[in-house]
């Protein structure tokens, strides 16, 4: 790991490394503004194909929200990684597993075609503007929408107005490309609707805990227990601070070496590394498989129903005296 370049984090303790997640774009790949063709990072291929065959669980977690999951996973399979689509999670999918849990079951979805695919997946009835009922829904989505116009803020307001809760795929203002930075719409979108609503608005992807939870769960590891991997300072490495993660950054992205080094604490990677494949070095020893989530130790109860308990006539030492403190 000699190409790695400590930065600060966890105060000189090293955590086990359970679990990865990966950032996509600037971290995996490059992709082009229309989000269509890929050009793969070094080393991409070859950590994942690690990681697979070592048995470490791990998944990619996009900002993006334009495709599936599953038919942005066959698209990077095409580019050349080898990712399941099990693997391959969007702020949708994290969305419709929010809106289920909070009852919510019509939505009006601002953005392309596959951004509401992962709610309707989940049951979730999706709307868009201009459809009957609009704005008579539970939820509102924002997700990648670059045709997005004043009457999709219009209804959307509307929906709000009415009581619908405002939920968000992507805050993130800029994120990589081929073509350098380019803006996240649903950034621009949702500030446009809080700044007529006053609305709050629930996150569902990065830098969310609730993103990470999400994830930490599909791979059934403790969140402190991963890596997170990823090019920008506000996103992944925020993240993984909130949530006690290892933060790993990468210098492919939207961030340079010299950026990283001068970030403040809750923004600081626990290491800059020179190579991705460097991310395995981190990895502790278990890569035969995911350890329990969170594992608690049993009560004494549960322990006698499963024949552990220590034995009844077994008697505990007679407690030490203290030596008496000798005076001054």
């Amino acid at each position: 790991m000699s190409g790695v370049i400590r930065v600060g984090g966890h105060a000189g303790r090293r955590p086990t490394v359970r679990g990865v997640l990966f950032d996509v774009d600037g971290t995996l790949l490059l992709s082009d503004r229309a989000l269509g063709g890929y050009e793969l990072l070094p080393g991409a291929v070859k950590v994942l194909t690690t990681l697979k065959a070592r048995h470490v669980p791990f998944a990619l977690l996009t900002n993006g929200s334009a495709y599936p999951p599953a038919e942005q996973a066959a698209k990077l399979r095409a580019a050349g990684l080898p990712v399941d689509d099990e693997q391959l999670i969007t702020p949708s999918s994290i969305a419709a597993d929010y809106l289920q849990r909070r009852g919510i079951r019509r939505a009006l979805v601002l953005g392309s075609a596959g951004v509401g695919q992962a709610l309707r997946d989940a049951g979730i009835e999706t709307v868009h503007t201009g459809e009957a009922g609009d704005t008579e829904v539970g939820g509102v989505f924002v997700g990648w929408h670059p045709e997005c116009g004043m009457k999709d803020i219009e209804t959307a307001c509307q929906a709000i107005w009415r009581g619908a809760e405002l939920c968000v795929a992507s805050d993130v203002p800029f994120f990589a490309t081929r073509q350098g930075r380019t803006i996240g719409y649903s950034h621009a979108i949702t500030a446009a609707i809080r700044r007529l609503t006053h609305a709050p608005m629930t996150l569902t992807g990065k830098p969310s805990l609730r993103a990470l939870r999400f994830v930490a769960k599909r791979l059934g590891v403790h969140m402190r227990a991963l890596a997170v991997v990823g090019d920008d300072p506000i996103v992944e490495v925020l993240m993984a601070r909130r949530g006690g993660a290892t933060a790993l950054a990468v210098t492919t992205g939207t961030t340079q070496r010299a950026d990283w080094q001068r970030q403040p604490r809750s923004r600081r990677p626990d290491a800059i590394l020179t190579e991705l494949r460097e991310v395995v070095s981190f990895l502790g020893d278990a890569e035969t498989g995911a350890p329990r989530v969170n594992p608690r130790p049993r009560s004494l109860r549960n322990r006698v129903h499963a024949g552990r308990a220590a034995p009844t006539t077994a008697t505990r030492p007679p407690p030490r005296r203290r030596a008496a403190r000798r005076s001054a």
